[in-house]
This record gives structure tokens, sequence and C-alpha cells, in this order.
């Protein structure tokens, strides 16, 4: 297993944006948010809490990389409330999911970063529904039993425990048609920061005890559904 993290242009309201103007390729725009560090711990951390075979490094992956997509089972993406997914990347996702694929989307927080995702994963799947998944679902149970899912906030929001006014943690999917969940969204939730900051003594381990328990079952459930 590898951990592929998608690459993706900024959207209108990416923090990048005055800031860091330059090629979305050579990651100006969040799709980098965490990058490497998040990837390589997890990495670690499946390598130690599973039999399966991990490579230490991550792979970037641009959907329009030719065929590139499809070489991975599961994809990552982070501050997807920020993101700038265009038609012909969402037509080659739509593609990639309806195949077997999976995709993580991780790290948006409140109403305003909500609508600027929904926009976009619509541009995917127009019709499908997004819902709360529920307790009984295999994701939450192929390694770990994971009925107790608490908010896990960024670093930066340790504080507080939410951003902007993402209040409560919300785990949704958008399933196939034979039950399948292809899309798996962490919504108010910042996953990636606990795996970034697993190791610092700093961050709460019990943010970080679920956000590896959580990727573990998701790379289980896309490796076997």
């Amino acid at each position: 297993w590898v951990f592929p993290r998608l690459m993706y242009p900024p959207g209108p309201n990416d923090g990048y944006r005055g800031r860091f103007d330059g090629d979305w390729h050579e990651g100006l725009s969040l799709w980098t948010q965490d990058y490497p560090r998040a990837d390589r711990h997890f990495s670690e951390a499946v390598r130690r809490l599973t039999r399966i075979h991990v490579r230490s490094a991550e792979q970037p992956v641009n959907l329009e990389d030719g065929d590139d997509v499809y070489d991975w089972p599961w994809l990552y993406a982070v501050q997807v409330g920020e993101w700038g997914l265009t038609a012909q990347q969402a037509k080659i996702m739509r593609e990639y999911l309806l195949r077997g694929g999976f995709f993580m989307a991780d790290d948006f927080h409140g109403t305003i970063e909500w609508q600027m995702f929904v926009e976009r994963i619509k541009l995917v799947f127009p019709d499908r529904p997004i819902v709360d998944v529920p307790d009984n679902d295999p994701i939450f149970h192929t390694v770990y039993d994971l009925d107790d899912r608490y908010q896990i906030p960024g670093s930066e929001h340790l504080d507080r425990g939410y951003k902007l006014d993402g209040k409560g943690a919300h785990w949704r999917g958008i399933y196939d048609d034979k039950g399948r969940i292809m899309i798996a969204i962490s919504f108010n939730s910042d996953v990636g920061d606990s795996w970034e900051w697993a190791d610092d003594p700093w961050y709460p381990e019990k943010f970080s005890a679920l956000g590896i328990r959580i990727g573990v079952n998701y790379i289980v459930y896309a490796m076997t559904h």
C-alpha cells in the first residue's frame, strides 16, 4: 500500500491565494497541507499496526496524469473546503471511484467550507446523496470498532476544539449502487493533523489514537470492498 495524496488547483477561498501564487502542480495550493509529514507518519503506523506491506514514501496524484490514479485503490485529500477541482478532474475521479477506488476527503470545517466541498463533489456525482455513515457500517469495524468517534481538532485549534463555526464531528459518505462507500468524508475534523503530530508530546494522544484507527479502517475497507 502507498499513501496517495490528491493534487488539486486552488479554489476561490484557498488560503494560499495572494501569498503563494504559482503553479499548483508544484505545491502552491492547499493540497500540500501537512505534507509529507502526515503521510509518512501514517504510513509508518499502518506498517506497525497491520500486516499490509507499506511503502515509506508518499505518492502525489494528479488526476490528469494519464492512468496514474488507477494504480492506487485509496486516495486522500486535505483542505477540501478550499479546493478547486475542475469538471475534467471530476470526470476522471468519477470513473476512478466507479471502478472500485476509494476517496477520503478530510480537514474542512464550518458552513462555507462545506458549501465549497459540496459544490465540487457534485461535479463528481451530481445525483448521489451525501449521507451520515451509520455506526454499524463495516467501515467502522474492519480492524477497530469505532462507535465512539469524537471531533479531532487541528493542532492550531486545540484550545477551542473546533475551527470556524465547525462544531461537532460528522462522518459522512457517498455510496455506490451496491452499498460500498466510495467517498468517506471527515467533516469538522482534521484527521491529517492527528497523523502529522502523532509523535509530538504536546498534541493530545487521544486524537492521534482515533485518527490513526480511522485511517487504518478506511484502508482495509478500501482494499477489501
